[in-house]
């Protein structure tokens, strides 16, 4: 333990930003990390406790009080070997986790949380800028050949994992580049997309092959799944070169919005617009970008997807942004002593809400009404929306209450109800009833499908879910992998 009485010492201190004025204006990261003698008080603050059960909060059991201590104590290096013994990609997880750690911390009782997601931020920041990131290629090779589809974090680590044990591992991706939602789905201005760069120029050097462009099975005409893919392998192929497949893909299967208007044109899905913006920065030629300059701009669905579009609407320069959400607004305070150690329904401001928006809730939409006549007929051009009540677990309509929304660009943001069908179908993988892969965590055959030589991992196997749980899932099967081809395995569970 650091400090014996620093949690009683030191406040927490969160990480800085920058001003809104000045951010809202390009898309590079913002939060700033903390400095060593910052980040050396606020591990202080770490209680040591009995049962820490930050560990069990945290889905890939980071090891939490240790490295705490050691960055405490200045001992970066043993400290980033400690948190890569249990995560092997803490540059994402320290930008875009929501920390379920720090709402067990045994702290949270009655005060504020160890600013544990900000201390795992400075630790890989550090090592990183002192060269302690190399590649961990294996000292033997065993022959046996995997193949990964998707490159998101869950494909990520199995591969890693794979390929530090020896096997032959390449990962598919059906877009042009590397890192599935990491690299589409989150704006830079969260994770700016160097960081899976040179991971994946780790992941090379360690014997990973990438295979971008390639989409593994059928893709449906009019999917809402985009595919950069020019070539197409069959599931057979696979089967036919490969010792066992891991399929790793998301979610990406949006929950769609079914009230009449819906076909107008302004109205998309939030992955038909953040995506494009991604490309856009990562110096991309995008002909039909999806632009809020000017545009009074709603967006469906009060979660991380929501706000990001929030942010990005801002960064266009729209004339307005309105967030609204179906359920009731939660409290602004969790009730500790009944959730403790569990993650909390509160009131969540991010940094896209502060930059500016207008948030709502228990609000559904009824229409989207477009524009009859004159150049922008066919777009939509306002919202009707009406106050709804929750009773008894049921929604019922508030009478009276219907209202009309300015809205020329309409962002569906309320989440992902599985994998694209199509491939676990051209798999011909058991699904369980909420369309994902069947595989059980639990006993003999973890991460297995009921296809020979065939696992699923992350959000594949366990619908839209945190990138903490894709590498914990990711880091898992590996050790499923390894032990289904070679009898055994020294790979972490």
């Amino acid at each position: 333990m650091g400090k014996s009485t620093g949690f009683l010492e030191f406040q927490r201190l969160s990480e800085a930003s920058l001003p809104v004025a000045e951010r809202v204006h390009n898309y590079r990261e913002f939060v700033l990390h903390l400095s060593d003698e910052e980040a050396r008080v606020q591990g202080a603050r770490c209680m040591d406790c009995g049962i820490p059960f930050c560990n069990n909060g945290c889905p890939v059991n980071n090891i939490i009080p240790d490295f705490n201590d050691l960055v405490y104590r200045q001992d970066w290096k043993q400290a980033i070997e400690v948190l890569h013994s249990t995560n092997n990609f803490p540059e994402f997880t320290g930008r875009i986790c929501p920390a379920p750690c720090e709402a067990a911390c045994t702290l949270t009782i009655n005060s504020d949380a160890v600013g544990i997601k900000s201390i795992e931020h400075a630790i890989i920041d550090k090592a990183w800028e002192m060269g302690w990131v190399v590649p961990q290629p294996p000292a033997v090779k065993t022959g046996r050949k995997v193949a990964v589809v998707g490159s998101g974090p869950a494909g990520l680590a199995v591969a890693q994992q794979l390929a530090r044990v020896g096997h032959d591992v390449t990962v598919f991706e059906k877009n042009s580049r590397v890192g599935g939602l990491l690299r589409y789905g989150i704006p830079d201005f969260k994770m700016e997309k160097s960081h899976i760069d040179r991971r994946v120029a780790q992941m090379e050097a360690e014997g990973v092959t990438f295979r971008t462009g390639v989409r593994i099975g059928d893709l449906p005409e009019g999917s809402p799944v985009h595919s950069d893919a020019a070539t197409v392998i069959s599931p057979a192929q696979l089967d036919a070169e490969f010792d066992a497949v891991v399929l790793a893909g998301g979610a990406e299967q949006p929950r769609d919005l079914p009230v009449p208007g819906r076909d107008l044109d302004g109205v998309h899905f939030a992955m038909d617009f953040l995506p494009l913006q991604n490309r856009v920065v990562a110096g991309d030629t995008v002909p039909n970008q999806i632009m809020a300059t000017g545009k009074h701009v709603v967006v469906i669905g009060g979660g991380d997807t929501g706000s990001d579009c929030v942010g990005t609407s801002n960064r266009h320069g729209a004339a307005s942004v309105s967030q609204f959400e179906l359920l009731p607004q939660p409290p602004e305070a969790e009730n500790k002593p009944l959730v403790w150690p569990y993650w909390p329904v509160k009131l969540r401001t991010s940094s896209s809400h502060e930059e500016g928006c207008e948030r709502d809730w228990a609000v559904a939409t009824k229409e989207f009404i477009g524009h009859e006549d004159g150049p922008n007929r066919g777009k939509v051009k306002q919202l009707k929306a009406v106050r709804v009540e929750w009773k008894d677990g049921r929604m019922q309509e508030v009478p009276g209450s219907e209202t009309l929304m300015d809205a020329d660009l309409v962002l569906l943001a309320m989440g992902f109800v599985s994998p694209a069908a199509s491939i676990l179908d051209s798999f011909g993988v058991d699904k369980d009833t909420r369309g994902n892969a069947k595989a059980t965590t639990d006993g003999d055959g973890c991460y297995a499908t009921s296809v020979p030589k065939v696992f699923a991992a992350g959000d594949m196997r366990r619908g839209q879910s945190l990138v903490v749980w894709a590498i914990r899932e990711g880091r898992q099967c590996a050790r499923e992998v390894d032990q289904f081809l070679m009898g055994s395995s020294t790979l972490p569970r």
